[in-house]
């Protein structure tokens, strides 16, 4: 691999240890980011004309990095390149009104976030972790929660009580609450969180708090040639575009752009909100970057009409106990590099364009190529990609590193797939 890749199967996993909620997934990327020399700008207050350097912007749970030269920065119409990902992953989170009581049981009322394979979420000790948001006098602030260590299980029910022995058919408004305790009498979570967080409960005015399995993410098999983990999608295209990031600048080129990675939360359930990637928090940092290389509105359309960008999500390894549901002629390997995914209807923004930008980094990068198409019969799960084309009028490409269990509580991957993942999205980043 040509470009300086730091990117690890160890690496990866300890990430995800630190990064149980998209809050915590921006906080490890932002310090990580000022390790490197970057500042973090405000988007309440005006950036001026910043000029060359490295900067970054934090909106809840979802960032945005780049990093402008000397000569982009005196380019006002300069393009970007953009590799987006997404902070969230489908998971277990707790409702507002959360304390139940039931049969002397003390549980917690949950429901799915996203499309979470509910069954993979059964008797495993779960932690808690997001945000509060606090009163403090008269400044309301928000405080990140995280409780690593084992409060919650959903219990599966007994094989005897169970009226078809091959499984149960989960409701998700009455088998995913939480047991924590014994009891005839509701316990206060809220007041429990407060108390861990150091905050009052008095002071709480509202609460994202979510589920995340305990077990810590780590390599596995006969030749520890694999990673399991919780959050793989996406966290482990954040990850590798973080580190795609730093690698693009560490070797700069002249006439390059902009490289920028974003990272958007809500993508699980459709991206439309005020940080998601329907969001304006993209073009209106892309538009900010032009204003401060004291450019306009045309120059901010030129900028986005030479721009280009690649969404990076999981893809879908072949199962090898389930061949059958994938399309025949597109097999997937893990550990067969990078995979570019298409789609006729467009659940994949991949067009011949960006198609072309992706396999010439691959080839850059001297990683192999895969390219995924989905079985015609089956529904397409969908990215950032086609939002992001729509919302910026930029040539994206959908790509992916494959896996296994996508939305389970645990997945798989080949830990060969990390350094070359991101090798090919720093070359995508910087081409040559």
């Amino acid at each position: 691999m040509p470009v300086s890749i730091t990117a690890s199967a160890s690496g990866l996993c300890s990430f995800i240890d630190a990064s149980p909620s998209p809050f915590h997934v921006c906080r490890t990327v932002a310090t990580e980011l000022a390790a490197h020399g970057f500042t973090e700008l405000t988007e309440s207050r005006p950036w001026g004309h910043a000029g060359a350097g490295r900067y970054f912007v934090v909106r809840g749970a979802s960032l945005v990095a780049w990093a402008e030269s000397d000569e982009a920065a005196a380019d006002a119409a300069r393009g970007f390149r953009v590799v987006g990902a997404h902070t969230d992953s489908p998971n277990l989170r707790v409702k507002q009104h959360p304390d139940l009581a039931i049969a002397g049981w003390q549980l917690v009322g949950l429901e799915p976030y996203g499309g979470a394979w509910l069954n993979s979420w059964l008797d495993r000790d779960l932690g808690l972790s997001g945000r509060l948001t606090v009163r403090d006098g008269d400044v309301v602030r928000q405080v990140p929660v995280l409780i690593d260590e084992p409060l919650l299980r959903v219990p599966q029910l007994a094989i005897h009580l169970s009226e078809d022995r091959r499984g149960v058919t989960l409701d998700p408004q009455r088998h995913v609450n939480a047991v924590w305790g014994l009891g005839g009498e509701p316990r206060s979570l809220a007041e429990y969180v407060a108390d861990r967080a150091g905050v009052r409960a008095g002071d709480l005015l509202g609460w994202e708090l979510m589920t995340h399995d305990l077990a810590p993410a780590g390599t596995v098999g006969r030749d520890r040639d694999l990673i399991s983990a919780p959050r793989l999608d996406n966290q482990a295209t954040c990850y590798a575009g973080l580190h795609a990031l730093l690698a693009a600048l560490a070797e700069p080129r002249p006439g390059a752009p902009t490289p920028v990675l974003a990272i958007f939360d809500h993508e699980e359930v459709g991206s439309q909100s005020d940080r998601g990637a329907q969001s304006d928090l993209l073009p209106a940092v892309l538009e900010r970057i032009v204003l401060a290389r004291a450019g306009g509105r045309s120059e901010y359309l030129a900028a986005l009409a030479g721009s280009i960008c690649a969404s990076g999500d999981m893809a879908h390894a072949t199962h090898p106990n389930y061949p059958e549901r994938h399309e025949p002629a597109h097999r997937i390997e893990a550990g067969g590099g990078p995979v570019l995914k298409v789609n006729q209807n467009l659940r994949y923004a991949t067009d011949a364009v960006g198609a072309g930008a992706f396999a010439l980094a691959c080839a850059q990068a001297e990683v192999p190529l895969q390219r995924y198409v989905h079985r015609a019969d089956l529904p397409c799960g969908s990215t950032i990609g086609p939002m992001t084309a729509a919302r910026t009028g930029m040539p994206t490409v959908d790509v992916g590193a494959p896996q296994l269990a996508m939305h389970s509580a645990r997945e798989l991957m080949a830990a060969a797939d990390v350094p070359a993942y991101a090798a090919a999205l720093a070359a995508f980043l910087a081409p040559r």
